[in-house]
């Protein structure tokens, strides 16, 4: 009965490995990881840290109401920014692995793939194309801290009633003009202009000797990505809420170091983390390779699977455990350094 029922299990695990939908999905994701691990960052943003911050105990009010604001406004902002810039970036590689002899020239096409094998499953390649897809996010990461602290009035107002000092606006009469007299073309150039300007990048040979000389750390380009992103996104956040006029005086520390606590901890522990079950996926990824080792789009399902783990284990973290501990030390620390003072 024990074999029959350890037997009847393993199946059902291989049939999950091989299950079609599970496939598509870990493909999709390999094509679109940035908007993966925005997409992820969004909803837990929205609902998860929310929740544990509010919940979170002796904190005043109105600091657990600035954190919230933060949480929602950062991940409506990352989400909309980085689909805004990363789409066009997927969509165009995608383009490339398709025909890499229309855009890419033939010597960039050899120095990725030497061997006759199809050039997506070069892993030189991948961790080229990869880098440029996953590097939306760092391009967007000042753009987003400057958006996500004008929101943060606007979701306090909103959300809580607590109103906000109106600044001056600036007549959006010249805009709005200069909006009516152009007359902005939409053609398909801009579909083509993408992927020749992303190839120019692969054919350029400092940047092909990079991902070759890097290789074999295609398992961890998606966290370095993230790490480094979250690190420029939390740094810009800190001068920017500093220097604000938008947000309250007496909040601003607070605020700040509930940032800098949540990601130093963040990306600590989610190193820390993804080093103990990598050798876990590994074994993983080697049942799950041997299952489907004809399946011609294999390399693009392990490349899903890589993507998949540091977001969910750093969204866990962030977004799941760690609010209360860094909304409550924040509040501490922010009172210790004033009283000191």
């Amino acid at each position: 009965m024990q074999v029959n029922k350890i037997s009847r299990n393993s199946t059902n695990f291989t049939g999950v490995l091989t299950n079609k939908t599970v496939l598509k999905t870990l493909e999709k994701v390999s094509e679109h990881g940035t908007s993966f691990s925005a997409g992820t960052a969004l909803v837990m943003s929205l609902t998860t840290r929310p929740f544990a911050i509010l919940k979170t105990p002796n904190v005043e009010k109105e600091n657990k109401q600035y954190a919230v604001a933060n949480s929602i406004g950062s991940g409506l902002i990352k989400f909309a920014m980085v689909e805004a810039i990363a789409l066009p970036i997927e969509n165009a590689v995608k383009k490339i692995d398709k025909n890499p002899e229309k855009y890419l020239k033939k010597a960039s096409i050899k120095s990725f793939q030497p061997s006759s094998k199809p050039l997506t499953s070069s892993k030189s390649y991948k961790l080229a194309t990869q880098t440029l897809k996953l590097g939306a996010g760092l391009l967007t990461a000042i753009p987003k801290s400057i958006l996500t602290i004008a929101f943060i009035p606007i979701i306090m107002d909103k959300l809580f009633d607590l109103k906000i000092v109106k600044h001056k606006e600036s007549s959006p009469k010249n805009t709005s003009s200069a909006a009516k007299d152009k007359n902005i073309p939409f053609t398909g150039a801009l579909s083509e202009t993408i992927p020749k300007g992303i190839a120019k990048v692969l054919d350029w040979e400092v940047f092909r000797n990079f991902a070759a000389k890097h290789q074999n750390n295609d398992k961890n380009i998606a966290k370095h990505m993230t790490a480094a992103t979250d690190i420029l996104l939390t740094s810009s956040f800190a001068y920017l809420t500093n220097r604000s006029s938008q947000i309250k005086e007496e909040r601003k520390k607070a605020l700040i170091y509930n940032n800098v606590i949540s990601t130093g901890i963040t990306l600590t522990g989610g190193y820390a983390v993804d080093r103990v079950i990598k050798k876990h996926t590994q074994t993983f990824i080697e049942k799950f390779s041997k299952l489907n080792k004809n399946d011609p789009k294999l390399h693009k399902y392990i490349e899903g699977i890589n993507i998949v783990r540091p977001a969910l284990i750093f969204a866990a973290i962030y977004y799941g455990f760690l609010p209360m501990i860094s909304t409550y030390l924040a509040e501490r620390i922010d009172k210790q350094i004033t009283k000191n003072k």
